[in-house]
């Protein structure tokens, strides 16, 4: 799951940055559906992990999502999925019927900043587990906190400049 919301949906999103896309010279559209796959990906890797911990949590006869980090994680992922779901809309237009492409764009980027930043919390509060704690001492715990939290900011930065900022009232 990690790897999920810390890598795949990461680059995710940053194929629409201007300044460290790596595919910066193709057309919007290429970027959305190199976004899809990316998000696909994520998403599959989230399930799968979920289901990998729930499994293990069953054999194990622990309780499941009794931590914060349980909790936020279930939702992020559930978020995740919803998030999938709704941009298909942006895949099909025609489907939502009663909304202008700029809103869906809008609305989509912001409850998608919403799950990304669910992600980055999840990560967060992992790192703050006990198991982590005690695998992972002083400075390289402050190392590791420092990426989900520098992603974020990134990516916030990215989407609030893109989408919210300029676009504010348009329809």
């Amino acid at each position: 799951m990690t790897f999920s919301f810390s890598f795949f949906m990461t680059e995710a999103l940053l194929l629409f940055s201007p300044d460290s896309s790596p595919i910066q010279r193709f057309s919007h559209k290429i970027k959305g559906r190199y976004h899809w796959i990316l998000q696909a990906l994520a998403t599959t890797c989230a399930l799968l992990g979920l289901a990998a911990i729930f499994y293990n949590k069953h054999l194990n006869n622990k309780p499941h999502f009794a931590t914060w980090h349980g909790l936020v994680g279930l939702l992020t992922v559930l978020f995740a999925v919803m998030q999938s779901l709704g941009g298909v809309s942006l895949l099909f237009p025609k489907l939502a019927k009663g909304w202008s492409l700029a809103k869906l764009k809008r609305y989509h980027s912001a409850s998608g900043l919403v799950g990304y930043l669910l992600g980055c919390t999840s990560l967060l509060l992992g790192m703050s587990s006990l198991w982590f704690t005690t695998a992972v001492h002083s400075l390289g715990w402050y190392l590791a906190a420092l990426c989900p939290i520098l992603s974020a900011l990134v990516i916030m930065n990215q989407v609030t400049s893109s989408y919210m900022t300029k676009k504010r009232f348009q329809t």
